[in-house]
C-alpha cells in the first residue's frame, strides 16, 4: 500500500491512498484524515484502508484523480520526532579520513545519531533555500527512512523490526560548512541542518518484495545533479546498522511515539563504481585521491533528483525534485 499527503487540508494534509503505478489517487478522509491520524490507530484502520487500496489498484474507485507530485507534500509535514542515524559506517570513515580525523573503535559497534527539526519538513518539489554562493557549502544527502509505530523503551532487535509501519525517502539537506563550528560547541547540529526533504510515498514494507528483509531495502537509490548521473549505490549493501538496530539503539532510555522517523544516513557503497548519494563524499574522494575537492557545493539554480525503482523499472516513492534557491528576501 502506497500512502501520501495533499497540501491541501492544513497543515497536516489530507491523507491519501496512492496506486502502485502512481498514476491514481483517493482521499481517505472517512478513515483517517491525516498520515498521523491513520498511525495512531494503525491496527483498527488499516483493514480500511486496505480495501481502498485493493480497489483503486483494481480501477474500481471512480472518485479517483491522477496523481500530481507537486500537490503532496512530505508524507508526514510535521512529525512528533525525526531520528537520523549514519549506518553507513564506511562513509563516516571516509569522511574523517579526508579530514584527517581518526575514527573511533565505537563507530562499528554502536550508531552515531542525531535528532533534527521535524516540524517543518519540504514536500518532494519544494525548492532547497540556501545562501546564493558556497558559503553554506550547501548538499543534499540521499537517504531510505522508515516510520514506526509506538516502540517501548528498550525494545529489542526482533521487536523493533516488528513496529515498522512505512518506509520511505529522504533528501537530508545538509550546510557543509556550518557543521564543523557547531559540532566544535559540543552540543551538535541546529544551522547545519535545515529543513529535509521528502519524497510523495510512504509505503507499507509489502510494496518492496523481496527486496525488503525486515531490516533494509536492498535497490539501487539514483541520484541525478542537474540532470546528470551522480550516484547509484545499493541501500542495502554495506549497511552496517540496519534499521531494527538504529530503532533499538533510539530507544535505549526512552520510547518513540507513533510517527517518529528514523534514517539511515547517507546511502554508500565500498564500490566507489556506484557513485555517491552527497556532494561531500565525492569532494572527499576527490581530495584523497587528486589533492583537491573539485565538485562544488549547490548554488541557485542546481537540481536535485532523488529516485528508487522496482526490477521493472517502476518508482516505488515517487522522486524528489528539487531546485536550490537563494535565501528569500525579508
Amino acid at each position: 500500500m502506497k500512502l501520501g499527503t495533499l497540501k491541501k487540508g492544513g497543515r497536516d494534509g489530507t491523507l491519501v491512498v496512492v496506486s502502485r503505478d502512481l498514476a491514481r489517487v483517493v482521499a481517505v478522509p472517512h478513515i483517517a484524515p491525516t498520515l498521523q491520524g491513520a498511525l495512531d490507530t494503525w491496527e483498527s484502520i488499516f483493514p480500511a484502508l486496505s480495501r481502498t487500496n485493493e480497489a483503486l489498484n483494481a480501477g474500481e474507485v471512480p472518485e479517483a484523480f491522477a496523481f500530481v507530485a507537486q500537490d503532496f507534500a512530505a508524507p508526514l509535514p510535521r512529525a512528533y520526532q525525526w531520528l537520523d542515524g549514519s549506518a553507513y559506517v564506511r562513509h563516516i570513515e571516509l569522511m574523517r579520513k579526508a579530514r584527517g580525523v581518526p575514527m573511533p573503535p565505537s563507530f562499528w559497534v554502536e550508531p552515531i545519531m542525531y535528532q533534527g527539526g521535524s516540524d517543518t519538513f519540504l514536500g518532494p518539489r519544494d525548492d532547497i533555500p540556501i545562501a546564493s554562493d558556497e558559503t553554506w557549502g550547501g548538499d543534499f544527502e540521499a537517504e531510505v527512512a522508515v516510520i514506526v509505530d509506538d516502540v517501548a523503551q528498550g525494545a529489542t532487535r526482533e521487536e523493533a523490526r516488528a513496529r515498522i509501519r512505512l518506509i520511505t525517502l529522504v533528501n537530508d539537506v545538509s550546510l557543509r560548512n556550518l557543521i564543523p563550528d557547531e559540532l566544535a560547541k559540543g552540543f551538535g547540529f541546529l544551522h547545519g541542518k535545515p529543513s529535509s526533504a521528502f519524497a510523495p510515498i510512504a509505503l507499507t514494507p509489502d510494496e518492496l518484495g523481496p527486496a525488503w528483509d525486515g531490516s533494509k531495502v536492498s535497490l539501487p537509490l539514483t541520484v541525478l545533479l542537474n540532470g546528470q548521473p551522480f550516484g547509484r549505490p545499493n541501500a542495502g549493501t554495506d549497511m552496517t546498522f540496519d534499521f531494527p538496530a538504529l530503532i533499538a539503539h533510539a530507544v535505549k532510555t526512552r520510547r518513540l511515539g507513533a510517527g517518529t522517523i528514523v534514517g539511515a544516513g547517507t546511502v554508500s557503497n565500498n564500490d566507489r563504481a556506484t557513485g555517491s548519494c552527497c556532494i561531500a563524499e565525492r569532494r572527499m574522494l576527490e581530495l584523497l585521491e587528486g589533492g583537491a575537492a573539485k565538485t562544488p557545493f549547490l548554488r541557485p539554480g542546481d537540481r536535485v533528483k532523488i529516485e528508487m525503482k522496482d526490477g521493472n523499472g517502476g518508482s516505488l516513492f515517487g522522486s524528489i525534485e528539487q531546485t536550490v534557491t537563494g535565501l528569500p528576501v525579508v
